[in-house]
């Protein structure tokens, strides 16, 4: 339907996501979808039978608008018990509907026009339009092909007096590098006695691989105290489509992020998130949840030998990069789309991640699939030629 009425984009340059974009080619071409990141098997049984029991209990009407209390208090908890910080579960949690939307509300309340936020790049696609939304100005320090590691005298040099938040993301998605205790250890010594807000996307904590500890910013309690750290129960439990996340800040973070999320969805479903509280005071062994990605991994990268493609260092997240400079295939997004038309597979070209540099000859891979979804995508990649 056409309408008459003049319009001003506030997003102009943004069109559907890649990710949408991807998975509607894979769905018309029949493709294996390895580009969007979500698992094709189910969650675990037990949080499904909370689920529905919770729906049963009349566990139905508006939560509270920070989250449900129970929530709340097991979150507390459980961030105790892995990172050793205290936030008060009255004032310093709360539960969003999903990351992206604890990030949008997040950067919407702490970003003021004309602010400078710093943001590691290749970065997750909706970090950029909300700061563009919010009056911000986005500048980008980025993760160098093929280690990409951060470079802290390139970020020394990119934070000025207009730099107000600096957003991180750690297991990094799409490269898989994890920050270190050295990181964040030179992280504290350039925001110390600065105004700069630090607002950790952490979705991925619980994907850290081969031993390695994941380094969360509420660890370190001079970073804690300037933080708001965001995750999700997606990643770790399988259940992206349920869309719960949280965000643990200082209780004046908590509250300028609170007087945003009220007015984008107030509260969050209800029966997950009483069910969320009641699977986390069961106990759960994040511990498994790591091995069970790094063994998907591993057989991903076993099921890949004898390929054309590289793969590069995955030490968290559950995406794997692979460069294909051996084969003739152009741009990362003439290579994907070659790859996905011609060989039936869907990844991400890593621009769709990228703002102030050129992408490499690098694409993104989601290895959270059944063995049988691996084993039918190597086999179509293993015969990948220029």
């Amino acid at each position: 339907m056409d309408t008459p009425v003049p319009l001003a984009s506030r997003l102009p340059g943004v069109g559907s996501s890649i990710f949408s974009v991807m998975t509607r080619l894979a769905n018309e071409h029949g493709a294996i979808n390895l580009s969007q990141g979500f698992p094709d098997f189910d969650c675990a049984p037990e949080l499904v039978a909370l689920v529905r029991d919770c729906f049963g209990r009349g566990q139905n009407q508006y939560a509270p608008m920070a989250g449900v209390p129970a929530l709340r208090r097991a979150l507390a908890r459980t961030i105790e018990t892995h990172y050793g910080a205290r936030y008060d579960p009255d004032t310093e949690i709360t539960v969003t509907a999903g990351a992206t939307e604890a990030l949008f509300s997040a950067i919407t309340a702490l970003v003021h026009s004309g602010d400078e936020v710093l943001i590691v790049e290749p970065c997750y696609d909706s970090y950029v339009p909300a700061v563009q939304l919010a009056g911000g100005v986005p500048v980008f320090v980025t993760l160098r092909y093929p280690g990409y590691a951060i470079d802290w005298d390139e970020v020394r040099r990119a934070l000025t007096p207009k730099t107000r938040l600096f957003v991180l993301n750690s297991p990094h998605n799409p490269t898989g590098a994890v920050l270190g205790a050295d990181d964040l250890v030179r992280l504290a010594a350039l925001v110390d006695g600065s105004r700069v807000v630090v607002l950790a996307d952490e979705v991925y904590e619980h994907l850290v691989f081969d031993g390695r500890r994941h380094e969360s910013l509420a660890r370190v309690p001079a970073l804690a105290a300037r933080s708001a750290v965001v995750s999700s129960f997606g990643k770790s439990f399988h259940t992206t489509g349920w869309k719960v996340g949280y965000v643990a800040a200082p209780a004046a973070i908590s509250a300028e992020i609170q007087r945003v999320h009220q007015f984008v969805t107030f509260a969050v479903n209800t029966p997950v998130q009483v069910a969320y509280a009641e699977f986390l005071d069961r106990g759960v062994d994040f511990g498994a949840v790591t091995r069970f990605y790094q063994a998907k991994r591993d057989r991903f990268l076993a099921l890949l030998e004898g390929s054309p493609f590289h793969p590069l260092p995955c030490r968290g997240t559950y995406f794997q990069i692979l460069d294909y400079s051996a084969l003739a295939l152009g741009r990362d997004v003439d290579a994907a789309m070659r790859i996905l038309t011609a060989h039936g597979v869907a990844s991400i070209p890593t621009s769709a991640f990228l703002y102030a540099s050129e992408a490499p000859p690098v694409l993104r891979f989601c290895f959270a699939k059944q063995d049988e979804t691996l084993a039918r995508a190597a086999e179509r990649l293993r015969v990948v030629r220029g």
